[in-house]
């Protein structure tokens, strides 16, 4: 199995993972609970969390910006996947980059779902993606020994601090 399957699950589909859906297909909750935890009205998926609603979706488009990289967003998770790894170039280096990226906002947005379901506490995007410049660096400056950059030159440019530019 491939990282894309599993992070979302084989076929992009909402196995193992306990969204609204997958529990009311299961039998746990009620039918009439299935709305998405963001408040968007939508049916809460694993796609539509991921992908989809405008609260946890637009993650994406903000981590783009920040890396400076474009690239469309496919509606199917194991598309999104490989687009996303392979929307900076061939180099094998920022690949290995962005799919610790794609991981780990996937982390970050499930995290926040169950904050606000648990905890009654909610984030706003722009806060989601500061979760993901910081773990990001605590991850690869713990594991890599050769970022010498301060997190604030990793805020603004890590291909840079990677060396990958």
């Amino acid at each position: 199995m491939g990282v894309a399957e599993t992070v979302v699950g084989v076929g992009g589909g909402d196995v193992g993972l306990p969204t609204r859906t997958n529990l009311e297909n299961r039998g746990i909750i009620t039918p009439d609970a299935q709305s998405c935890v963001a408040g968007c009205g939508e049916m809460e998926s694993t796609q539509h969390l991921l992908l989809a609603c405008n609260t946890f979706g637009s993650l994406w488009s903000m981590v783009r910006a920040w890396l400076d990289i474009t690239s469309v967003d496919p509606i199917i998770l194991t598309d999104h996947f490989l687009q996303f790894t392979w929307s900076s170039g061939g180099l094998r280096a920022r690949r290995s980059f962005l799919q610790l990226i794609s991981v780990l906002c996937v982390w970050v947005i499930w995290n926040e779902i169950n904050q606000r379901l648990f905890q009654n506490s909610e984030l706003s995007p722009p806060l989601l993606l500061d979760k993901v410049k910081l773990y990001s660096y605590w991850w690869l400056k713990t594991t890599n020994s050769t970022i010498t950059s301060n997190y604030h030159s990793w805020w603004s440019s890590p291909f840079t601090c990677l060396g990958l530019i």
